[in-house]
């Protein structure tokens, strides 16, 4: 239960912070953990279209574990590590351009709030052109192996805490995106 690759654990404790969204397992490539997909989402689209002009456009969180470097480099990260975040995919699309990058937009507005509110490491970082938008990360192995998992935990339930004290999880449930699992690379 305290390896990385024990991921179930983390749907069930981010529940109570994110109720009504869909959890989505993500169980290979540099991510383990689980997707949140805001609660209003429609199946996505069949139809194939250019990633800048996709109408399915989906908006979350994600929390679990980052396990290697790829895809993720702009963090300057220490794999393994802890890992919370807020995405609208796709990156550069009208919902990402609306939410994410506008001077005034929902993330960058919540993200100053937090921002200003913690004083301690690990703090809220901000990237407007990542999919990893507002996302807050530590490494694990810096914490006696004994008490990893009880580490872990404490370390997303504060994180989770925030995005909901901050309103972030109320506004993201109030976007009417098509859900789909975003891609991490």
């Amino acid at each position: 239960m305290s390896s990385p690759r024990s991921i179930t654990w983390i749907r069930v404790l981010a529940e109570p912070y994110l109720r009504n969204y869909r959890p989505v397992r993500q169980s290979s490539g540099p991510l383990r953990g689980f997707w949140f997909l805001a609660p209003d989402a429609r199946p996505a689209p069949k139809a194939r279209k250019p990633a800048s002009r996709r109408a399915d456009s989906s908006v979350g969180f994600f929390a679990g574990y980052l396990l290697r470097r790829k895809g993720f480099e702009y963090l300057s990260p220490v794999a393994p590590e802890c890992l919370v975040f807020a995405f609208v995919q796709p990156v550069g699309g009208r919902a990402h351009r609306q939410l994410v990058r506008a001077p005034d937009s929902p993330l960058r507005w919540t993200f100053n709030y937090i921002r200003y509110l913690t004083h301690r490491p690990p703090r809220f970082e901000f990237y407007d052109r990542q999919l990893a938008a507002m996302v807050r990360h530590h490494p694990i192995l810096p914490w006696p192996a004994a008490r990893r998992l009880l580490l872990a935990r404490n370390f997303f339930i504060e994180t989770l805490a925030w995005l909901v004290r901050s309103g972030l999880v109320r506004k993201f449930a109030g976007t009417r995106r098509a859900a789909r699992t975003p891609r991490s690379s």
